[in-house]
This record gives structure tokens, sequence and C-alpha cells, in this order.
């Protein structure tokens, strides 16, 4: 009896490492790269965000976008609808989205950001765009503004 349980043991676990690679091939043939990456549960009710292209970002906003610059480390567009106005500005690489960022950020304001994308405006104009494309709001600190302090007790 005991010759047959090693047998037993090793057709089982051979039946579960098929099992196993049948499904990873299954998966692997059926989703595509974009499939294939793990997502975070959605928390908000904003869609996913939208792709780094302005002419995309600006269509799903509802404007055709006035491209002001075309530069190999980022790309600018303005809407200006009866809603009001904003710039979408779209980078390569996260990195010169967080170098540009990190400038803008001398002058404060609030910005709509995804992935590898920014979207200046004012900020009920950025939470209803939000809805529409993603993304999540961040509030610059100017780095030029006074700094206040308390007024000290008069003696």
């Amino acid at each position: 009896m005991t010759a047959h349980r090693p047998h037993t043991t090793r057709s089982t676990l051979l039946l579960a490492v098929l099992a196993l690679a049948s499904a990873a091939m299954t998966t692997a043939c059926s989703a595509d790269e974009k499939d294939a990456r793990p997502t975070a549960p959605r928390t908000s009710e904003a869609p996913a965000a939208a792709p780094a292209n302005i002419e995309k970002i600006a269509a799903l906003t509802g404007c055709e976008a006035d491209i002001r610059t075309d530069a190999d480390e980022l790309r600018e567009g303005v809407c200006v609808t009866a809603r009001g106005s904003w710039t979408v500005t779209t980078f390569p690489e996260e990195k010169f989205k967080q170098t540009w960022l990190e400038s803008a950020a001398m002058y404060g304001g609030t910005y709509l950001v995804g992935p590898r994308w920014a979207i200046g405006g004012k900020p009920e104009l950025l939470a209803q765009l939000r809805t529409k494309v993603g993304g999540n709001l961040q509030k610059l600190r100017d780095m030029n503004a006074p700094l206040v302090t308390p007024a000290s007790p008069s003696p």
C-alpha cells in the first residue's frame, strides 16, 4: 500500500502543476499588457486616469486644445470654453512631470494630476474635470508667499 501512495501523491502534484500552468497560459494568452498590470481598488467616483495625450484629455473635458508648447520634455495646450479655461500639460516620462510640479510649487495653485499629465485651472473647475479624466487634485504651496506668524501678545 505504501508503494501506491508516492505514486498517487506524485500524480496529484503533477495534475495540480498542469492545472496551474494551464490557467496561467490561458490568462497570459487572453489578457493584453494593460489588463495584466495590477490595479488599485477604486476609492473615488473619478474614472480611471486619462492617458497622457493632450488631444484625448481635451476631448474628454469637452474642448479642443490650442497647443501652445510642443517640446521634448512636455506638451502644453490651452482649453477655453463657457465653463472656463484650463491648461493641459503632458509629459513623456513621469520624472518630467515631477520636475514640472516642483517648479510650479514656487507659484502655488491647485492642479489635477494624473499619470504623465497635469491640468491647471480654478479648483472648482478642476473638481468638475476630475469626473471626466480622473486623477488627483494637488494643492501646491506657494513658496513666495509670506509666512504668517501669530501676533505676539502685547506686554
